[in-house]
Protein backbone atom coordinates (compact mmCIF):
# COMPACT_ATOMS: atom_id res chain seq x y z
CA UNK A 1 0.00 0.00 0.00
CA UNK A 2 1.40 3.37 -1.01
CA UNK A 3 -0.76 5.52 1.25
CA UNK A 4 0.93 6.69 4.48
CA UNK A 5 -1.11 5.74 7.54
CA UNK A 6 -1.47 7.97 10.59
CA UNK A 7 -2.71 6.63 13.92
CA UNK A 8 -3.93 9.05 16.56
CA UNK A 9 -3.55 7.27 19.88
CA UNK A 10 -1.10 4.68 21.21
CA UNK A 11 -3.38 2.50 23.33
CA UNK A 12 -4.26 -1.17 22.96
CA UNK A 13 -6.22 -0.92 19.71
CA UNK A 14 -3.85 1.62 18.17
CA UNK A 15 -0.88 -0.64 18.90
CA UNK A 16 -2.76 -3.68 17.56
CA UNK A 17 -3.44 -1.85 14.29
CA UNK A 18 0.18 -0.71 13.97
CA UNK A 19 1.58 -4.16 14.71
CA UNK A 20 -0.92 -5.88 12.41
CA UNK A 21 -0.34 -3.78 9.31
CA UNK A 22 3.45 -3.87 9.76
CA UNK A 23 3.73 -7.58 10.60
CA UNK A 24 1.55 -8.45 7.59
CA UNK A 25 3.82 -6.20 5.47
CA UNK A 26 0.86 -4.24 4.10
CA UNK A 27 2.50 -0.96 5.13
CA UNK A 28 6.23 -0.39 5.72
CA UNK A 29 7.16 1.09 9.13
CA UNK A 30 8.38 4.33 7.57
CA UNK A 31 4.86 4.93 6.21
CA UNK A 32 3.19 4.61 9.63
CA UNK A 33 2.97 7.75 11.74
CA UNK A 34 1.63 7.97 15.27
CA UNK A 35 0.96 10.56 17.94
CA UNK A 36 -0.15 10.26 21.54
CA UNK A 37 0.35 12.77 24.35
CA UNK A 38 1.56 9.83 26.48
CA UNK A 39 5.20 10.01 25.38
CA UNK A 40 6.10 6.78 27.18
CA UNK A 41 3.54 4.73 25.22
CA UNK A 42 4.47 6.45 21.97
CA UNK A 43 8.21 5.94 22.45
CA UNK A 44 7.71 2.28 23.27
CA UNK A 45 5.86 1.62 20.01
CA UNK A 46 8.30 3.73 17.99
CA UNK A 47 11.22 1.69 19.34
CA UNK A 48 9.41 -1.61 18.82
CA UNK A 49 8.05 -1.04 15.31
CA UNK A 50 10.35 1.66 13.86
CA UNK A 51 7.35 3.83 13.01
CA UNK A 52 7.53 7.62 12.73
CA UNK A 53 6.48 9.65 15.76
CA UNK A 54 4.71 12.99 15.28
CA UNK A 55 4.85 15.98 17.58
CA UNK A 56 1.09 16.63 17.45
CA UNK A 57 -2.13 15.56 15.73
CA UNK A 58 -2.05 18.32 13.12
CA UNK A 59 1.42 17.26 11.93
CA UNK A 60 0.23 13.68 11.74
CA UNK A 61 -2.74 14.60 9.54
CA UNK A 62 -0.50 16.64 7.24
CA UNK A 63 1.87 13.69 6.75
CA UNK A 64 -0.65 10.85 6.35
CA UNK A 65 -3.50 10.07 3.96
CA UNK A 66 -5.35 7.44 6.01
CA UNK A 67 -5.96 8.78 9.52
CA UNK A 68 -7.20 6.33 12.15
CA UNK A 69 -8.79 7.90 15.23
CA UNK A 70 -7.87 5.26 17.80
CA UNK A 71 -8.93 7.16 20.92
CA UNK A 72 -11.84 6.96 23.37
CA UNK A 73 -15.21 8.20 22.06
CA UNK A 74 -15.37 11.05 24.59
CA UNK A 75 -12.13 12.50 23.15
CA UNK A 76 -13.42 12.58 19.55
CA UNK A 77 -14.91 16.11 19.68
CA UNK A 78 -11.63 17.61 20.91
CA UNK A 79 -9.47 15.67 18.44
CA UNK A 80 -11.71 16.50 15.47
CA UNK A 81 -11.85 20.18 16.41
CA UNK A 82 -8.06 20.15 16.43
CA UNK A 83 -7.54 18.49 13.04
CA UNK A 84 -10.61 19.37 10.94
CA UNK A 85 -9.06 22.41 9.23
CA UNK A 86 -6.13 20.23 8.13
CA UNK A 87 -8.34 17.46 6.71
CA UNK A 88 -8.99 17.89 2.99
CA UNK A 89 -10.42 15.75 0.20
CA UNK A 90 -7.21 13.69 -0.06
CA UNK A 91 -7.57 12.38 3.50
CA UNK A 92 -9.44 9.25 4.59
CA UNK A 93 -10.77 9.30 8.15
CA UNK A 94 -11.23 6.00 9.99
CA UNK A 95 -13.16 5.91 13.26
CA UNK A 96 -13.28 2.99 15.70
CA UNK A 97 -15.40 4.56 18.44
CA UNK A 98 -18.39 2.52 19.61
CA UNK A 99 -21.74 4.26 19.26
CA UNK A 100 -20.42 7.08 17.07
CA UNK A 101 -22.52 7.18 13.90
CA UNK A 102 -21.16 8.35 10.59
CA UNK A 103 -23.53 11.34 10.59
CA UNK A 104 -22.30 12.42 14.04
CA UNK A 105 -18.66 12.34 12.94
CA UNK A 106 -19.48 14.21 9.73
CA UNK A 107 -21.24 16.89 11.79
CA UNK A 108 -18.17 17.31 13.98
CA UNK A 109 -16.01 17.89 10.91
CA UNK A 110 -18.61 20.23 9.43
CA UNK A 111 -17.66 19.48 5.83
CA UNK A 112 -17.51 16.72 3.24
CA UNK A 113 -15.02 14.03 4.25
CA UNK A 114 -14.13 10.50 3.16
CA UNK A 115 -14.95 8.37 6.19
CA UNK A 116 -15.02 4.72 7.20
CA UNK A 117 -16.63 3.66 10.47
CA UNK A 118 -15.05 0.50 11.90
CA UNK A 119 -16.08 -1.72 14.78
CA UNK A 120 -13.14 -4.00 15.73
CA UNK A 121 -12.96 -6.22 18.81
CA UNK A 122 -10.31 -7.04 21.39
CA UNK A 123 -9.09 -10.31 19.79
CA UNK A 124 -7.49 -7.96 17.26
CA UNK A 125 -4.77 -7.66 19.91
CA UNK A 126 -3.68 -11.21 19.04
CA UNK A 127 -4.39 -11.03 15.30
CA UNK A 128 -7.75 -12.81 15.52
CA UNK A 129 -10.11 -9.85 15.50
CA UNK A 130 -13.43 -9.41 13.74
CA UNK A 131 -13.94 -5.95 12.27
CA UNK A 132 -17.06 -4.51 10.63
CA UNK A 133 -16.62 -1.58 8.24
CA UNK A 134 -19.13 0.94 6.91
CA UNK A 135 -17.96 3.63 4.44
CA UNK A 136 -19.78 6.90 3.95
CA UNK A 137 -21.04 8.02 0.55
CA UNK A 138 -17.99 10.13 -0.28
CA UNK A 139 -15.30 7.47 -0.19
CA UNK A 140 -14.12 5.75 -3.37
CA UNK A 141 -14.21 1.97 -3.80
CA UNK A 142 -10.42 1.98 -4.03
CA UNK A 143 -9.98 3.80 -0.74
CA UNK A 144 -12.68 1.70 0.91
CA UNK A 145 -10.80 -1.46 -0.08
CA UNK A 146 -7.53 -0.03 1.22
CA UNK A 147 -9.07 0.42 4.66
CA UNK A 148 -10.57 -3.07 4.45
CA UNK A 149 -7.10 -4.45 3.68
CA UNK A 150 -5.68 -2.71 6.76
CA UNK A 151 -8.22 -4.26 9.11
CA UNK A 152 -7.87 -7.71 7.59
CA UNK A 153 -4.38 -7.55 9.04
CA UNK A 154 -6.01 -7.82 12.49
CA UNK A 155 -8.00 -10.98 11.69
CA UNK A 156 -11.18 -10.93 9.60
CA UNK A 157 -12.98 -7.85 8.29
CA UNK A 158 -16.19 -7.37 6.33
CA UNK A 159 -18.26 -4.51 4.93
CA UNK A 160 -21.72 -4.08 6.42
CA UNK A 161 -24.49 -1.44 6.25
CA UNK A 162 -24.39 0.94 9.19
CA UNK A 163 -27.81 -0.22 10.41
CA UNK A 164 -26.13 -3.51 11.45
CA UNK A 165 -23.41 -1.89 13.58
CA UNK A 166 -25.43 -2.31 16.78
CA UNK A 167 -25.87 -6.01 15.99
CA UNK A 168 -22.12 -6.30 15.44
CA UNK A 169 -21.57 -4.77 18.87
CA UNK A 170 -23.50 -7.64 20.43
CA UNK A 171 -22.28 -10.49 18.24
CA UNK A 172 -18.55 -9.71 18.05
CA UNK A 173 -17.79 -6.43 19.84
CA UNK A 174 -18.91 -7.35 23.35
CA UNK A 175 -19.13 -11.13 23.05
CA UNK A 176 -15.45 -11.87 23.82
CA UNK A 177 -16.37 -11.07 27.44
CA UNK A 178 -19.05 -13.77 27.29
CA UNK A 179 -16.56 -16.25 25.83
CA UNK A 180 -14.04 -15.44 28.57
CA UNK A 181 -16.73 -16.16 31.16
CA UNK A 182 -17.51 -19.47 29.43
CA UNK A 183 -13.82 -20.47 29.46
CA UNK A 184 -13.52 -19.48 33.11
CA UNK A 185 -16.61 -21.51 34.05
CA UNK A 186 -15.33 -24.61 32.26
CA UNK A 187 -11.93 -24.21 33.89
CA UNK A 188 -13.55 -23.90 37.32
CA UNK A 189 -15.20 -27.28 36.76
CA UNK A 190 -11.84 -28.71 35.74
CA UNK A 191 -10.26 -27.38 38.92
CA UNK A 192 -13.05 -28.94 40.95
CA UNK A 193 -12.24 -32.24 39.27
CA UNK A 194 -8.59 -31.93 40.31
CA UNK A 195 -6.91 -30.21 37.36
CA UNK A 196 -4.39 -27.40 38.07
CA UNK A 197 -6.02 -24.05 37.24
CA UNK A 198 -3.60 -22.88 34.57
CA UNK A 199 -3.80 -26.24 32.85
CA UNK A 200 -7.60 -26.07 33.04
CA UNK A 201 -7.53 -22.65 31.34
CA UNK A 202 -5.33 -24.05 28.57
CA UNK A 203 -7.62 -27.01 27.91
CA UNK A 204 -10.79 -24.90 27.99
CA UNK A 205 -9.39 -22.07 25.85
CA UNK A 206 -7.94 -24.44 23.25
CA UNK A 207 -11.29 -26.25 23.02
CA UNK A 208 -13.00 -22.92 22.27
CA UNK A 209 -10.31 -21.89 19.77
CA UNK A 210 -10.44 -25.22 17.95
CA UNK A 211 -14.23 -25.28 17.89
CA UNK A 212 -14.38 -21.78 16.42
CA UNK A 213 -11.85 -22.75 13.76
CA UNK A 214 -13.97 -25.77 12.82
CA UNK A 215 -16.97 -23.48 12.25
CA UNK A 216 -14.97 -21.06 10.11
CA UNK A 217 -12.95 -23.60 8.15
CA UNK A 218 -15.56 -26.31 7.56
CA UNK A 219 -18.49 -24.09 6.60
CA UNK A 220 -20.78 -26.58 8.35
CA UNK A 221 -23.72 -25.56 10.50
CA UNK A 222 -22.72 -25.33 14.19
CA UNK A 223 -25.53 -27.75 14.99
CA UNK A 224 -24.04 -30.36 12.65
CA UNK A 225 -20.63 -29.96 14.30
CA UNK A 226 -22.26 -30.36 17.71
CA UNK A 227 -23.89 -33.60 16.54
CA UNK A 228 -20.45 -34.93 15.55
CA UNK A 229 -19.40 -34.77 19.21
CA UNK A 230 -22.59 -36.07 20.80
CA UNK A 231 -22.31 -39.85 20.59
CA UNK A 232 -25.34 -41.94 21.59
CA UNK A 233 -25.47 -42.49 25.36
CA UNK A 234 -22.16 -40.66 25.66
CA UNK A 235 -20.77 -38.00 27.99
CA UNK A 236 -21.34 -35.00 25.72
CA UNK A 237 -25.10 -35.42 25.33
CA UNK A 238 -25.43 -35.33 29.12
CA UNK A 239 -23.79 -31.91 29.21
CA UNK A 240 -25.73 -30.68 26.17
CA UNK A 241 -29.04 -31.62 27.81
CA UNK A 242 -28.00 -29.88 31.04
CA UNK A 243 -27.27 -26.69 29.09
CA UNK A 244 -30.60 -26.95 27.28
CA UNK A 245 -32.50 -27.58 30.51
CA UNK A 246 -30.84 -24.56 32.16
CA UNK A 247 -31.75 -22.27 29.25
CA UNK A 248 -28.23 -21.86 27.87
CA UNK A 249 -29.28 -20.75 24.39
CA UNK A 250 -31.85 -18.32 25.74
CA UNK A 251 -29.43 -16.77 28.23
CA UNK A 252 -26.73 -16.27 25.57
CA UNK A 253 -29.22 -14.84 23.07
CA UNK A 254 -30.64 -12.50 25.69
CA UNK A 255 -27.16 -11.29 26.66
CA UNK A 256 -26.44 -10.42 23.03
CA UNK A 257 -29.84 -8.75 22.60
CA UNK A 258 -29.33 -6.68 25.75
CA UNK A 259 -25.93 -5.59 24.46
CA UNK A 260 -27.48 -4.57 21.15
CA UNK A 261 -30.22 -2.66 22.99
CA UNK A 262 -27.60 -0.75 24.99
CA UNK A 263 -25.63 0.00 21.81
CA UNK A 264 -28.75 1.43 20.16
CA UNK A 265 -29.36 3.63 23.21
CA UNK A 266 -25.76 4.89 23.12
CA UNK A 267 -26.02 5.63 19.39
CA UNK A 268 -29.13 7.73 19.96
CA UNK A 269 -27.26 9.79 22.53
CA UNK A 270 -24.61 10.76 19.95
Amino acid sequence: MNQPVGIIGAGNMASAIARGIINKKVVVPSSVRMFDPDSEKLTGLVNELNIIPETDNVSLVKNANIIILAVKPNIYPNIIKEIRDTVDSSKIIVTIAAGQKISAIEDLFGKTISLVRVMPNTPALVGEGMSALTPNQFISNENQNEVLTLFKCLGKAELIPEKLMDAVTGISGSSPAFVFMFIEAMADAGVQAGMPRQQAYTFAAQAVLGSAKMVLDSGQHPGALKDMVTSPSGTTIEGVLTLENKGFRGIVSQAVKDTIKKSIAMSKDN
